[in-house]
């Protein structure tokens, strides 16, 4: 046992002397390796932390928000729905909310205002971390809106929102109901839509089927198709930039084709004399395997530890634009690191297992031929 381990340590020996050798080559095919590794994996773990990070903020929605359309349009709905659908078993409680969206041509941005739940104070707000960078503005300091009419309404920045909860209010503005109509002009029965509060989640379904059968103009859309939303539309994020990756995985396919269509002369000289002087076709393989493993591990072990730190410490400058999805007030927030072993897992399978694969095919090929033969076809 301990000889069959002296002869595996001999050949990752030679082994390492024989990429070194090699070291242009090796060193160019390994940088490629890492690149893809390094994007692939750049885009799981972002996507996935982004998506854990939604979902965790998501779990406090309401668990059925009641729209009313018109025209297939969202449209305000009445106060008087707020008895009726308090009224149905099941159901804890039914508040209206306010928020719609303003557009602040000095920031070319929208702004999201919103009532919070004690209903503000008048003249005073809380803005957003994204809101107070672009404009400028923090505590104490004043911020004009235009209302519907044409007026400004003078509005005093009171505080801005703790950078953790950036991820959904970066554009987000607290503002007082009283100020919030009068820059959109809602009358006072009216509401933007309905949070509803059921007691048991298994009647949430059957709870919102009521819902659309009492009031038919209605949507009501569940917390479960929310998550299920975001999810897909991470899914659909993260797979257009694999898309744009797939020019990085193009060359390494080519490189592992290259690999596996043949070796070169130089290659097959070295596994003649190899041959010549002792060497058993096992060993050969042996040789090539830890050859493969050791290019395709170290570049993978390299490309994983690049994408943790460009996603996990960088922030993802790369993806961020396209992955984050605000237009122009982009949030700035740390993701909590979070690593998939299955994904990871999947990401090896299907990098290093199909280069090491690769390099010993054609060894094998060469090995079985007599060294005579190989060393006078040079």
């Amino acid at each position: 046992m301990n000889s069959r381990i002296e002869i595996q340590r001999n050949i990752l020996d030679f082994t390492l002397s024989s990429l070194l050798r090699r070291k242009t080559k090796n060193a160019v095919l390994m940088v490629v390796f890492t690149i893809v590794v390094f994007m692939l994996a750049s885009i799981i773990f972002f996507t996935n932390a982004v998506k854990r990070e939604a979902v965790a903020v998501l779990q406090n929605s309401p668990d059925i928000v009641v729209q009313r359309l018109s025209a297939g349009r969202h449209d305000l709905i009445p106060a008087d729905y707020i008895k009726t659908i308090t009224d149905m078993k099941g159901v804890v409680s039914v508040k209206g909310r306010h928020w719609g969206y303003y557009f602040e041509p000095a920031a070319s941005a929208n702004f999201t205002l919103v009532v919070p739940d004690d209903g503000g104070e008048e003249g005073r707000i809380v803005a957003g971390k994204g809101v107070s960078r672009t404009m400028r503005a923090g505590d104490g300091d004043i911020l004009p809106l235009k209302s519907y009419k044409g007026e400004w309404v003078v509005l005093s920045i009171k505080g801005v929102l703790k950078s953790d909860s950036e991820l959904v209010s970066s554009d987000l503005i607290e503002i007082s109901e009283k100020d919030f109509r009068k820059i959109f002009g809602i009358p006072k029965d009216r509401f933007t839509d309905l949070s509803v509060t059921v007691r048991n989640p298994k009647e949430t379904l059957t709870i919102a089927k009521k819902i659309k059968d009492s009031f038919p103009d209605t949507r009501p859309i569940l917390r479960s198709e929310v998550l299920r939303t975001y999810d897909s539309l991470f899914n659909w994020r993260s797979g257009l930039l694999l898309i744009i990756a797939a020019g990085a995985v193009l060359a390494f396919i080519i490189f592992a084709f290259d690999r596996a269509s043949g070796l070169s002369a130089e290659e097959r000289r070295e596994i003649g004399i190899l041959k010549a002087i002792g060497w058993e076709t096992s060993d050969v393989i042996a040789f090539k395997f830890w050859e493969g493993l050791v290019i395709s591990l170290s570049s993978f072990m390299a490309g994983i530890i690049l994408a943790y730190f460009h996603v996990f410490v960088a922030y993802a400058p790369l993806f961020e634009p396209v992955l984050k999805g605000w237009a122009v007030l982009y949030p700035e927030f740390r993701l909590v690191p979070f690593i998939d072993p299955f994904q990871i897992a999947t990401l090896f399978f299907l990098t290093v297992l199909p280069y090491t694969a690769a390099t010993i095919i054609p060894s094998w090929r060469s090995a079985v031929v007599d060294p005579d033969q190989i060393m006078r076809s040079q």
